[in-house]
């Protein structure tokens, strides 16, 4: 089946592109399904795809020589990947996976994008856009790597997963988090329960309830 006009305007790519200049792309976008912990792309690959997550989540990653896993970002219905790849003309510097158990993936490949943005400054605006906010959140995974506390980096990632609805919430193990915070699970874990001694979340089997919004920003430094 392929991917529609509606849905191929809702990529971060082509809002607010005219729908009859995206009935061009519907024969040219290809689109796969994925189970919870397949994998997308792996770090080193030279394909030239842009991926777009249609529906589910993706992690975004890298894997020091020594097997321990740093999780870059969370990708989200909309959001694109491998742009580094594609525009670069290099190889893939991270691994993707799929996290939800039914996750489905657009892509199209370099050599069908570029003369479609050629002609379309919309899009070249938008990608401008998007490769700008990878930017930001690699600055921002800087910052709260060097000069957060663990506490503050796991409360961050409870407020930035924490979304209702399907683009939002997204279940994370305590190995995730940790992945996510650069450290280990069994850190994650205390300091989790130092978040429920401040009042800021309540911990229960397999589940973390926000108790104190305000007060989990102020310590994610949110505020």
């Amino acid at each position: 089946m392929s991917i529609t006009i509606e849905s191929i305007s809702k990529l971060g790519y082509f809002k607010g592109v005219d729908a009859d200049r995206l009935a061009s792309l519907a024969q040219i976008f290809g689109q796969r399904s994925f189970l919870k912990g397949q994998t997308v792309v792996s770090e080193g690959d030279s394909e030239q795809n842009l991926y777009f997550v249609g529906a589910g989540v993706v992690k975004i990653f890298k894997t020091s020589s020594e097997g321990k896993e740093q999780i870059i970002k969370i990708t989200r219905p909309g959001e694109s990947f491998n742009d580094i790849a594609v525009f670069s003309n290099g190889p893939s510097p991270y691994s993707a996976q799929a996290l939800g158990t039914a996750t489905l993936i657009y892509l199209i490949h370099k050599n069908d994008l570029m003369p479609f943005m050629e002609k379309n400054w919309k899009v070249v605006q938008n990608a401008l856009e998007c490769l700008a906010g990878q930017s930001r959140l690699l600055l921002g995974l800087i910052e709260d790597l060097s000069f957060k506390n663990v506490m503050g980096r796991v409360a961050k990632i409870l407020m930035e997963n924490s979304l209702h609805g399907a683009e939002g919430f997204q279940k994370l193990t305590q190995y995730e988090m940790a992945a996510m915070a650069g450290t280990a699970r069994e850190v994650v874990g205390r300091s989790l329960k130092s978040l429920e001694d401040t009042g800021a979340v309540r911990l229960e089997r397999h589940k973390i309830i926000i108790v104190n919004k305000d007060l989990l920003n102020q310590l994610a430094g949110l505020n």
